[in-house]
């Protein structure tokens, strides 16, 4: 195993944590306590470009902040004049995000060959092999859109790959008063 080489952090390398940290603190519906938690990236590269405000991180990319977790190939992040987010694509074989949405429900997971949020329309968008599960909940197929504001999904599939829902049952069904033998069915 090659040893790790150190990192130093200057002024450069300041915007690109920057721009970690404000991509996982724009999302919308986090926890509460998501905002709250530190903020740690890994990749085998990261670059920043000043003028274009464009962010690239490659090789086996891990963001994660509270229950938040992306991993990818590869996430280039698009700032707005003021260093806001504007998009962010991940790309990857496939990439994966996740994030508890709120304490009552269970970590949503998705995944796709290039994932996309739109911080501007709050719209994250799976593409290539795309899954979107939640609390036994499941969404699969060519394409699926999802509005973290509206809470919307939207599944596209084509003649090689449909759109497939799963959607579990009710956990608190309601009782129906058993019948009695002498009840007529």
């Amino acid at each position: 195993m090659p040893p790790r080489r150190a990192h130093k952090l200057s002024c450069r390398t300041v915007p690109l944590i920057l721009c970690g940290s404000v991509l996982l603190l724009n999302t919308a519906h986090a926890l509460p306590s998501d905002q709250n938690q530190p903020v740690s990236l890994e990749a085998d590269r990261a670059t920043y470009n000043e003028r274009t405000g464009i962010t690239t991180y490659t090789g086996n990319v891990l963001i994660t902040q509270g229950t938040i977790k992306i991993e990818a190939d590869s996430i280039v992040v698009n700032l707005t004049s003021n260093r806001g987010i504007k998009d962010a694509t991940a790309q990857g074989r496939p990439a994966r995000f996740q994030q508890q949405i709120s304490s009552d429900k269970g970590i949503a997971r998705g995944e796709g060959q290039r994932v996309v949020y739109d911080a501007q329309a709050g719209i994250v968008t799976l593409t290539g092999n795309a899954l979107l599960t939640q609390d036994g909940a499941r969404f699969s197929g060519n394409s699926i859109r999802y509005s973290i504001t509206q809470g919307d999904v939207e599944a596209l599939g084509n003649s090689q790959n449909r759109v497939k829902i799963v959607i579990p049952p009710n956990q608190n069904p309601v009782s129906t008063p058993a019948r009695t033998a002498t009840q007529a069915p």
